[in-house]
């Protein structure tokens, strides 16, 4: 078990804001923290720490108008940290060398690959060429429907018809490095982990040949932090974000890292 940490942009500044508010019509999401510091302090701190496979993740659409700041909030990130972390959101086949160039170790796609609520193996294939396997992470995140997980697109606003379970993690990995999966119900709402997704994925990653899991989502308490690592069998590494001090929350860095790594 790993701590992964994370820096979300929203509208131009780092945040922290609940994952199911997020909608792009006017760029509106509830927030639960907005830093006075840029992307490329926090990048700094983990880099300074020695701690990779965090991820940044832009939260407006390429047609917000607060695009572009949102993105060059993540180009200095990238700049602070050279090949220590990770970048998602809008992220495709025609653009994903750019970050690599800029520093990231890895791209992280989600809606590209999945459209019109199945996965387009096309534009799967496209990543894998234009990236390689080593340097492709697939966001998986997802939202409890009629008692399954189903992976959701378009910064977790829409609902595919694909289900996170073990014939779709098995068939997903040979193209990709590791999954990142939000329990986004759950996200930013510091209330707990989701234990039925994170029983079902440390069952998967237990078994032989698995590549690694990031699971972020409901984390509030250091309690939380022993679960996840009991029910995923410490094969799972985790995300904190609102409930973390550095975004104002009660967990303290230095001891999460104390307790993880």
């Amino acid at each position: 078990m790993e701590f992964r940490p994370c820096i979300d942009i929203h509208n131009g500044q780092v945040k922290q804001i609940v994952g199911s508010s997020l909608v792009d019509q006017n760029d509106q999401a509830k927030e639960n923290f907005v830093a006075a510091k840029g992307a490329d302090y926090y990048a700094a701190l983990y880099r300074e720490n020695g701690i990779k496979g965090g991820h940044i993740i832009l939260l407006n659409p390429a047609s917000s108008d607060y695009y572009e700041a949102t993105k060059a909030q993540a180009l200095k990130a990238l700049a602070a940290y050279p090949g220590g972390l990770q970048i998602g959101g809008g992220v495709n086949a025609a653009n994903a060398m750019e970050y690599l160039k800029a520093g990231a170790s890895h791209v992280i796609v989600t809606s590209y690959v999945f459209q019109d609520g199945h996965i387009n193996m096309e534009h799967l294939k496209e990543m894998y060429d234009a990236v390689g396997k080593e340097h492709l992470v697939l966001d998986l995140s997802c939202r409890m429907k009629d008692g399954r997980y189903y992976i959701v697109t378009d910064r977790w606003q829409k609902f595919t018809d694909e289900v996170v379970c073990d014939e779709t993690l098995d068939m997903l990995m040979e193209y990709c490095d590791e999954f990142l999966i939000h329990a986004v119900d759950v996200e930013g709402k510091s209330q707990g982990i989701e234990r039925t997704l994170v029983e079902q994925l440390g069952k998967w990653c237990g078994r032989p040949g698995k590549i690694p899991v990031t699971y972020a989502g409901g984390v509030h308490c250091y309690e939380d932090i022993d679960l996840l690592k009991e029910l995923g069998k410490g094969r799972i590494h985790v995300t904190i974000g609102s409930a973390l001090d550095l975004f104002g929350g009660n967990l303290a860095f230095q001891e999460i890292l104390n307790r993880i790594n």
